[in-house]
């Protein structure tokens, strides 16, 4: 399926690995950086969602949405494990429930751009689900160059797939889009629930930001099995 990504704020933490491990299946080999685990939230907005040969659907093409993830490997191919995603389009959550073995959540969410400053907000409203809050603003800053091979900053960012599972099978699906285009961001206000909801302490320390740039076209397989 194709889908565009844009105003992605990327948000990071560094973890010790051992909290993270309970929550990601056995298999999967926590990925570290220089030894360092790290846990990412990233709120974004999506449009143009369609499968390929077919035009976007209305009710199932845009959706804002904000991602809790960390980083893991199997057989050499690192990938993103998501521990949560909310979304505020609930026929998007249900089908990516149903086709992608994700945990995505029903939120009541708002996005708005005033300048170059940036307000998102979001509300868990999903049944049974943990109650989970996120409220912030940031301001986007400058160009950054492109993530280089072996730095932090592609360890975090340049990933290519990502792993879910269902009944105790792995699956792995993968994307394509272009290197992400990078810009310095400024937070001004931050409130959040999100790595607390999943039992996780209140992460130490200011994030590491990353604000996309223009927007990203994306081609998403369906998972495979692994």
């Amino acid at each position: 399926m194709y889908q565009s990504w844009g105003k992605l704020l990327f948000m990071h933490w560094p973890v010790p690995a051992e909290l993270l491990r309970p929550l990601i299946p056995g298999r999967l080999a926590i990925d570290t950086f220089d030894g360092t685990a790290w846990i990412g939230v990233t709120p974004f907005t999506m449009w143009g969602l369609r499968p390929v040969l077919l035009p976007p659907l209305p009710p199932l093409s845009e959706s804002h949405e904000l991602n809790v993830r960390t980083y893991v490997h199997l057989d050499g191919v690192p990938g993103i494990w998501f521990l949560s995603l909310d979304a505020n389009n609930p026929l998007a959550v249900l089908g990516a429930r149903l086709a992608f073995h994700l945990p995505y959540f029903n939120a009541r969410m708002s996005l708005e751009r005033r300048d170059r400053t940036i307000y998102f907000t979001s509300r868990r409203a999903h049944p049974l689900a943990a109650p989970a809050e996120f409220e912030a603003a940031w301001t986007v800053g400058d160009e950054l160059p492109r993530c280089e091979p072996g730095s932090l900053d592609f360890f975090l960012i340049e990933r290519y797939c990502l792993y879910s599972a269902r009944a105790g099978k792995l699956y792995r699906t993968r994307i394509f889009h272009r290197p992400w285009p990078l810009h310095e961001a400024r937070m001004s206000s931050y409130r959040s629930t999100m790595i607390e909801s999943r039992g996780l302490p209140s992460p130490s320390g200011d994030p590491l930001l990353h604000q996309q740039g223009e927007p990203l076209r994306v081609r998403v397989w369906p998972p495979a099995r692994v």
